[in-house]
């Protein structure tokens, strides 16, 4: 949550409320903030999900962009 905030802040976005059952689509950020997102998780994490062999539906919500996250790091 604090890379959604520090990337929302730094593209000068305005964030809903955020939970788990927020759409991403409505959360404030746009294609260019999620892919800020990604790759500073990436760098931050060392993980990349998305890169995954494994057969994944892509998150809708803001709850199923970090499931998707946890899952990949267990």
């Amino acid at each position: 949550m604090s890379q959604v905030l520090e990337i929302a802040a730094q593209q000068k976005k305005r964030l809903a409320p955020l939970s788990d059952g927020l759409p991403l689509l409505d959360s404030g950020l746009d294609s260019l903030c999620i892919a800020i997102l990604v790759a500073s998780l990436d760098d931050h994490l060392e993980l990349d999900p998305f890169s995954s062999d494994r057969d994944f539906a892509l998150p809708v919500t803001l709850g199923q962009f970090i499931a998707l996250y946890e899952n990949a790091a267990a």
